[in-house]
C-alpha cells in the first residue's frame, strides 16, 4: 500500500514538473496579445490621439461638441480607434511589420476617412472632390494591407 502511494506521489510530482516546464517555455497569452502596444505603429497612433484629444479639450473651453472643428476631431478619433483595434488584431507573427511608417499611414487614412465623411455631409457621392477623397482612401488602405500582408 505504501509503495502504491509513493509511486502515485512520484507520478504526480513528475507530471507537475513537466507541466511547469512546458508552461514556462510559452509566453503568457496576455503579453503576446498586447505586444502591439510596444510597436512603433501604436506609438504613432497614440501620439496623434493624444494631440487631438488635447485640441478637443482646448476647443471645448469655448465651444460645444457641435462646433465643426470639435466634430471633425471626434470623427478622426473614432477612425484612429478603429485603426488601433486593427493593430490589436494583427496576426501574432506580424509584430515586426508594425512600424512607424505603418502608423503614419493609418493616421493619414483615419484623417482621410473623416474628411470623406465631412465632404459627404454637403456633397453628392458623384462629386469630383468626393471621388478624389475615396481614391486617396483606397490608396492608403492598399498600402496598409501591403504592409500587414
Amino acid at each position: 500500500m505504501k509503495l502504491a502511494v509513493y509511486l502515485f506521489a512520484m507520478f504526480v510530482l513528475t507530471f507537475g514538473i513537466v507541466e511547469c516546464r512546458a508552461q514556462a517555455k510559452q509566453p503568457p497569452a496576455k503579453t503576446a496579445a498586447a505586444g502591439y502596444k510596444s510597436s512603433a505603429a501604436f506609438a504613432e497612433l497614440r501620439i496623434r490621439q493624444a494631440e487631438l484629444e488635447a485640441d478637443a479639450e482646448s476647443l471645448l473651453e469655448e465651444y460645444t461638441e457641435e462646433y465643426p472643428k470639435v466634430k471633425e476631431i471626434r470623427s478622426v478619433l473614432t477612425f484612429l480607434r478603429i485603426e488601433t483595434d486593427r493593430l490589436a488584431n494583427a496576426a501574432p507573427g506580424s509584430q515586426e511589420r508594425l512600424s512607424a511608417a505603418l502608423g503614419k499611414l493609418m493616421i493619414k487614412k483615419a484623417e482621410m476617412q473623416a474628411e470623406l465623411v465631412r465632404l459627404l455631409e454637403t456633397l453628392q457621392p458623384a462629386h469630383p472632390d468626393v471621388k478624389r477623397a475615396k481614391r486617396k482612401l483606397d490608396i492608403f488602405e492598399a498600402a496598409i494591407k501591403e504592409i500587414l500582408g
